[in-house]
């Protein structure tokens, strides 16, 4: 729906602009017109003279605009257990946090994904999603805390309802008394998609089907979860592929690789993404590709857990969708999107066969934002600037001494120091001034997740 013409209008001016359309529409001094939640027109110059009900006019010289970055993979949770286990692999790294984790009430994901997500939505985030599958028994409303948080900030969201059912005692890694029953698992899901997915374009608030790992859950969870989410017409999450372990795990119990045993479970297809997806072989990505699964990459998580590096370029190559993922904070404890542009381009040239040319500033500036809307299903609505999208954008002050010497402002961003972030809007609504959240108080954050750390601590400490 086009924006009325009764429409409170915001016009940002002078500013360099990459609207990563579909043709990489570049302007060096440009501006863009919001009206209410939608974007109006975007161009060379100044805005169209007589526009009416302009409330704000921004001079946005020094500064380059893009869409929001779009985080498609998370664990907020994980913003109170930051700086442990900071030098294990996966599977003993979870084994080491899963005790604590279960400990973990209403009240500790509240102000986890406060946290999770003030820092996120500061450096330039206007669309985040939370992949979360920790539910112990007695532990109150998690999804509507995380939820609420979410709305609270004014980031526009995924909620990827996770679940585990395969503890210890059947083989798989979480402890026992940190799973759901199936039956549970499936209902608590089908609740949640039913009480929260907003399927309308501009919706703030969306829920995918999310069982977490073929190492925490069982091939009928699988099954039935894959079944419930087409039944709902919501997309699909879960992590694969994402170390030697699991591969081995997954050729010892069901006598294939991850990639075959997730299309064995319908568990491949459009509706599809995956984080991670870093021991990917040349059958894997062309799975991937003729069903257009979609993959978070997610850099730095996966050099901190001494993962690898998975096989980007060639996964763009052959036409898998790839968005850029933070991952939890207690394996990427800066908690930052913007930094993943950088590192995802540094980390892919390290690899032997790709090098220089794994990727380059405008492709890692790509996967941080429509990459992302494609493999959340948002794509029509957002991840590029395009009239008639959501305002979803930020202003990336690019003329301190940080920056001011780089002539090209997308190598800037991307190869540079983090940019600071003028100004962040989601939906039309500014959201973050001068590199300060304007929902939410950041220091009354830090003091709540630091409270809730120490509390997490002690309880966990008791066994």
């Amino acid at each position: 729906m086009a924006p009325s013409a009764a429409a409170q209008r915001i016009v940002i001016e002078n500013c360099a602009i990459a609207t990563v359309d579909a043709q990489d529409t570049e302007y060096a001094s440009g501006h863009v017109v919001i009206a209410g939640n939608r974007i109006e027109s975007i161009g060379a110059g100044n805005a169209p003279e007589g526009l009416d009900g302009v409330v704000r006019r921004i001079d946005a010289t020094g500064h380059l605009v893009t869409p929001g970055l779009i985080n498609t993979h998370h664990h907020f949770y994980q913003w109170i257990t930051r700086g442990l286990a900071t030098d294990h692999n996966l599977f003993n790294w979870l084994v080491a946090l899963y005790p604590t984790w279960a400990r973990i009430d209403e009240q500790m994901a509240y102000a986890a994904a406060q946290g999770s997500l003030a820092m996120m939505a500061r450096g330039g985030v206007t669309t985040a999603m939370d992949h979360h599958y920790v539910f112990p028994h007695g532990s109150g409303d998690l999804s509507g805390a995380i939820i609420r948080a979410a709305s609270e900030m004014g980031v526009r969201f995924t909620l990827a309802r996770g679940s585990m059912d395969r503890s210890v005692k059947d083989g798989g890694l979480p402890p026992d008394f940190a799973v759901e029953t199936l039956e549970g698992a499936l209902a608590a899901t089908e609740e949640t998609v039913k009480k929260h997915h907003d399927a309308s374009f501009d919706a703030m608030t969306q829920v995918a089907v999310a069982p977490c790992s073929p190492f925490s859950v069982s091939t009928e969870l699988l099954r039935q979860g894959a079944e419930l989410a087409r039944r709902l017409g919501v997309r699909m999450h879960t992590h694969g592929s994402e170390t030697v372990e699991e591969e081995k795990f997954c050729h010892e119990l069901f006598g294939m690789g991850p990639t075959d045993y997730f299309e064995s479970t319908g568990w491949l297809g459009e509706d599809v993404w995956m984080a991670h997806c870093v021991h990917m072989n040349d059958s894997d990505i062309e799975a991937f590709a003729r069903t257009k699964t979609g993959v978070a990459h997610c850099p730095s998580s996966n050099a901190r857990l001494a993962a690898g590096i998975a096989r980007v370029p060639d996964m763009l190559a052959a036409g898998v969708p790839v968005g850029l993922g933070v991952d939890g904070t207690a394996s990427n404890e800066s908690g930052e999107l913007h930094t993943e542009l950088r590192n995802a381009l540094l980390i892919n040239r390290l690899s032997p066969v790709h090098r220089e040319a794994a990727l380059n500033a405008r492709q890692a500036l790509r996967l941080g934002t429509y990459g992302g809307a494609q493999v959340l299903g948002r794509a029509e609505q957002t991840g590029s600037l395009e009239a008639g999208k959501l305002a979803d954008l930020v202003l990336w002050k690019l003329d301190t001494l940080a920056h001011a010497s780089i002539a090209d402002p997308v190598t800037a961003l991307v190869f540079g120091a983090a940019a600071p972030v003028t100004a962040s809007f989601v939906d039309g609504r500014q959201i973050v001034e001068d590199g300060r959240l304007l929902t939410a108080d950041e220091d009354a954050i830090a003091r709540s997740t630091r409270d809730e750390a120490q509390r997490l601590a002690r309880i966990a400490a008791q066994g």
